[in-house]
């Protein structure tokens, strides 16, 4: 894998672990806690919205779905 890939899929994951810590968060939350750009931390809500992980409960705002998920290291 693409040290790149390897990146953004361990970026995705940490987004994911603070919602699912957090319970809501906005996009802002996200932006300030990981230091990337609001395009960037979107793009991750997008993939994570895809596989139905996450949602948006109101504009701007995230929560994780009840979908069960196995975390590996």
């Amino acid at each position: 894998m693409k040290p790149s890939t390897n990146r953004m899929l361990n970026r995705i994951k940490c987004i994911y672990m603070f919602i699912s810590k957090n319970g809501t968060v906005t996009t802002q939350d996200l932006v300030e806690e990981f230091g990337i750009t609001p395009r960037t931390i979107q793009r991750d809500l997008n993939v994570l919205a895809y596989n139905d992980l996450v949602q948006s409960t109101s504009r701007g705002k995230w929560t994780t779905t009840k979908k069960r998920v196995k975390m590996s290291s």
